[in-house]
């Protein structure tokens, strides 16, 4: 039986020799790369995506972050968290103090002044967050910057969601 030993003993060295770490991550590596290179040719179903029918406006949709009004906000939606686009879910209390932008409505063709309020008293939604940052200012000018956590004024401090309310038409500048 030594020489069943010996041969077996042979081969392993020969392996611990010629194969080494270096050369394990590379044949992983090898295998990643041809994985990735395969994937895209199998087939998906895309019928899911389009089985209700032509893809829907998000700019006229309230629980999108497209939302025309949404132009400014960073932020959970209340409108996923069980309240309306200008008022916060039950259980909350507006914010005593907000930050404000500009929108440009598609629908009329018109500018609108939004103050975006956040919902504080409870723990943060979690759902449809949204972070534009169009026409957003350094920290220094805190009235239309959105990184900043709002419900600081109110006596329960935590976040949950974000409303926006119209506030006033943007009136454009007068021709002299």
């Amino acid at each position: 039986m030594k020489w069943f030993d010996s041969f077996f003993e042979q081969k392993t060295r020969m392996a611990a020799q010629g194969i080494s770490r270096r050369s394990a991550l590379a044949r992983i590596g090898r295998a990643v790369v041809g994985t990735a290179l395969v994937l895209p040719i199998l087939p998906f179903d895309r019928v899911a995506r389009e089985a209700h029918g032509a893809p829907k406006d998000k700019r006229n949709d309230d629980t999108a972050c497209e939302y025309w009004r949404y132009c400014a906000l960073d932020g959970w939606l209340c409108t996923c968290c069980g309240g309306t686009i200008s008022s916060c879910p039950p259980g909350t209390e507006v914010s005593k103090v907000t930050w404000v932008g500009t929108c440009h409505n598609p629908n009329d063709g018109r500018d609108y002044l939004i103050s975006y309020n956040d919902c504080c008293g409870a723990t943060s939604c979690g759902r449809c967050l949204c972070n534009f940052n169009e026409g957003e200012r350094p920290g220094y000018r805190m009235g239309v910057h959105n990184d900043v956590n709002w419900c600081m004024a109110n006596g329960n401090n935590n976040y949950h969601c974000t409303v926006a309310a119209v506030v006033g038409t943007a009136e454009s500048p007068r021709a002299r």
